[in-house]
């Protein structure tokens, strides 16, 4: 049995997984908020419940909303404040008695789309979070790709291409740099690029839904945005080359983006034929927390 906790800023959700994929448990609680010490008690809470229910003993796989130092073994990167600096890993072994693998929360989307999603039948997958963040991860013959500094796929913190025109002034960062892919294309980015251009205090669901109707200043905005994202994916896909792009987030529920997105990365692209595929993900919100579970595969 695999057990997979996807640790989010909000929700802590388990999946417990039988050897052949199937789920046999789900249960979500509220994360503990700034508490670090609480939060690994809530996470080592949840495997006990679910192998009490279940009545036997699981691997466990963790996405967190960071990664782990390959040099410290303490988090870094992490939007979870509490986290950075915390030896998460080392705590839940101490506490759970077994060997814990921890990934990036964009690594455990990719891995599971990639094992039996909408990547399955594609050698290279990058799946990518479209959010309140920008994430992205990397998975080669179903093995995630980690990297020498622990920052694969991280395309997020990438300089967005070619800014010109309406890109311009570059927006700061909370990384602490100016022009980062996440400040063009997470959902608050979209929602405040049409601010500017219009005044209205929208959300990226509100502009998307208002652009179907026709109306040019919602659909100005989200061309914009798409043009950006063909850009900033156009690098990825010049160095990685994936048959499948596998889209999740709030922002992958925008089915325009499936049919717009190759002409906007192809002319981007090096390459006299374009054939990489943007799929939206097969198993939507629950693909962090079965590739947390697919870790120990």
């Amino acid at each position: 049995m695999r057990l997979g906790i996807d640790l989010g800023g909000s929700k802590t959700e388990i999946i417990a997984l039988a050897e052949d994929g199937r789920e046999l448990l789900r249960q979500r609680i509220p994360t503990p908020q700034g508490d670090y010490m609480a939060t690994v008690m809530a996470i080592a809470g949840l495997v006990e419940r679910a192998e009490n229910t279940l009545g036997q003993r699981g691997s466990v796989g963790v996405g967190i909303p960071g990664a782990e130092s390959l040099s410290t073994g303490l988090i870094k990167n992490a939007n979870s404040t509490c986290l950075i600096g915390k030896p998460l890993k080392r705590d839940l072994q101490a506490l759970l008695q077994r060997e814990v693998r921890l990934a990036n929360d964009a690594n455990c989307f990719a891995l599971s789309e990639a094992v039996d999603g909408s990547g399955q039948d594609a050698r290279i997958v990058f799946g990518i979070i479209l959010g309140t963040g920008v994430g992205g991860g990397i998975v080669i013959n179903r093995q995630v790709v980690t990297g020498a500094n622990a920052i694969a796929g991280e395309w997020g913190h990438n300089p967005l291409p070619l800014p010109s025109g309406d890109d311009l002034p570059l927006p700061a960062c909370y990384c602490g740099r100016t022009g980062c892919v996440e400040t063009y294309l997470s959902g608050p980015a979209l929602a405040a690029d049409h601010l500017r251009h219009t005044g209205q205090m929208l959300s990226a669901s509100e502009i998307d839904r208002l652009a179907a109707s026709g109306d040019a200043a919602y659909e100005a905005s989200l061309c914009r945005y798409e043009e950006r994202l063909g850009r900033a994916l156009a690098g990825v896909i010049n160095l990685l080359d994936p048959e499948v792009v596998v889209i999740g987030g709030g922002l992958s529920k925008m089915q325009r983006l499936y049919q717009n997105l190759p002409e906007c990365c192809c002319r981007h692209v090096f390459s006299d034929v374009f054939n990489t595929q943007f799929r939206p993900p097969a198993h939507g919100d629950s693909s962090g927390v079965r590739g947390a579970a697919w870790l120990w595969d």
